[in-house]
């Protein structure tokens, strides 16, 4: 069982702008606090044996200066790594680098604080139509997938939980999280009207219903 409304409760999201290789950037923070230490959230975010268990099959070198790719997805370079509290990689996909950082903060025994920053450079074309929740939703379901992981260790069923994308419950919290991102972004000075028309496209993207603009 998937509780949607505590899901989207437990993320706090961000939006904000800053230069990178002097050029405009975007990025989308992504705050969550699970309930587990900080080394096996540490285990769970880097072990080859893991990471599939809540998202992807991962192989490279997965060390500082090795290289990753996830099956299907992105793949790049490990940057930053100091176990058990910071990671960063670069995020490469179709031939677009973008940088993710992700920060571990104990709360406690037994409770971690989960930040991840992906910070990419602007594309006007791609933000004016979608804005922070084409990647926002992305990771907030990953964040889910994470928290089924840490609920029991065991492997999330992907087809069951595509199947629950799928389903009204699904669709209501992709709804919920575009709306939450697109709050973000007015909270950044985002003018209301395109934030709204942004979440809508966002929805569609995601639950595959038609869009806005068809």
């Amino acid at each position: 069982m998937i509780d949607v409304s505590q899901h989207l409760g437990a993320l706090v999201r961000e939006v904000s702008s800053r230069e990178v290789d002097g050029r405009p950037a975007r990025v989308v923070t992504a705050t969550r606090t699970y309930d587990t230490d900080v080394e096996d959230l540490w285990d769970a975010l880097t072990s080859a044996e893991r990471i599939p268990r809540w998202f992807l099959p991962i192989s490279g070198e997965l060390k500082l200066g090795g290289r990753y790719q996830l099956q299907g997805q992105a793949g790049g370079e490990i940057q930053r790594c100091e176990p058990p509290r910071l990671l960063g990689v670069t995020w490469e996909n179709g031939g677009d680098v973008s940088w993710v950082t992700v920060r571990l903060e104990a709360e406690g025994e037994a409770r971690t604080q989960l930040t991840l920053e992906h910070v990419a450079h602007v594309k006007p074309e791609f933000w004016d139509q979608y804005g922070p929740g084409a990647v926002g939703v992305g990771w907030e379901l990953l964040f889910v997938g994470m928290a089924l992981h840490l609920r029991t260790g065991e492997q999330v069923d992907s087809n069951a939980f595509e199947a629950w994308t799928l389903s009204e419950d699904g669709k209501r919290f992709i709804r919920g999280s575009s709306q939450g991102w697109g709050d973000a972004a007015l909270r950044d000075g985002a003018d209301r009207a395109w934030a709204q028309a942004a979440v809508a496209r966002t929805s569609a993207f995601y639950t595959g219903e038609p869009s806005p603009d068809a």
